[in-house]
C-alpha cells in the first residue's frame, strides 16, 4: 500500500514540476505578460484568499518533495530473504530462492518426479526443506521419497555449506500415464 502511496505522491510532484517549468518557460518567452506575473505576486503578498491557496500548494508540494528525498536516500532493504555465514574473508548472503531451486534441481534427478514445488524454511538446527510432488506411479513411492530426501540433503550441503535438518517430501498426486494411442471400439 505504501508502494502505491509513494508513486501517486510521485506522479503528483512530477506533474507539478513540469507544469511550473513551463509556466517558467513561457514566462521567459514572454508568453506570460508582465503586468499577469506582477499582479499574482501582489496578490500572493496582499490578498489574504490567494496567499492561503499559494502557502498550501507550497506547502503539499513541499512535504512530498521531502518525502521523494527520503526514499531517494534511504538505505535500500533486501526484500528476499538470505540465509547469511560469516567466513573468515567476509560473510556470504544466500537467497532463499537460490536453496529452493538447487532442491528442485536435485529433486528433478529421481525418475519418476513430475511436478515440483519446494518451499526452505530456516531454523536454528538448519534448513527445513519441504518438496512437493506428482509422482508417475510406476516406482516405489517409499524409495522414491527417500532418494529425494538423500539427493536434496546431499546437494544442498555441498553447494552452499548449509546443514539442512530435514527433507519432508509430499506426494501429492499419481500422474496416469497418456497411453500413446487410444483404441476406438465400435
Amino acid at each position: 500500500m505504501a508502494k502505491i502511496i509513494d508513486r501517486l505522491l510521485l506522479f503528483i510532484l512530477s506533474l507539478t514540476i513540469i507544469g511550473s517549468a513551463c509556466l517558467l518557460l513561457l514566462a521567459a518567452f514572454g508568453v506570460v505578460p508582465y503586468d499577469s506575473t506582477i499582479k499574482f505576486v501582489r496578490d500572493v503578498y496582499y490578498e489574504s484568499k490567494t496567499a492561503v491557496w499559494f502557502i498550501t500548494a507550497s506547502m503539499i508540494i513541499l512535504l512530498i518533495g521531502i518525502r521523494m528525498f527520503y526514499i531517494a536516500v534511504r538505505p535500500s532493504s533486501v526484500n528476499s530473504p538470505s540465509i547469511d555465514q560469516r567466513t573468515d574473508f567476509g560473510d556470504i548472503r544466500i537467497s532463499v530462492d537460490t536453496v529452493e531451486n538447487l532442491a528442485l534441481k536435485a529433486a528433478q534427478r529421481s525418475r519418476g518426479v513430475k511436478d515440483l514445488k519446494a518451499r526452505v524454511s530456516i531454523s536454528p538446527s538448519g534448513l527445513e526443506i519441504i518438496i512437493r510432488t506428482l509422482v508417475d506411479g510406476e516406482s516405489s513411492i517409499p524409495n522414491l521419497t527417500e532418494e529425494i530426501q538423500q539427493t536434496v540433503k546431499t546437494q544442498i550441503e555441498e553447494v552452499t555449506g548449509i546443514p539442512v535438518a530435514s527433507v519432508s517430501v509430499f506426494v501429492a498426486n499419481i500422474i496416469q500415464a497418456s497411453p500413446a494411442f487410444k483404441s476406438r471400439v465400435e
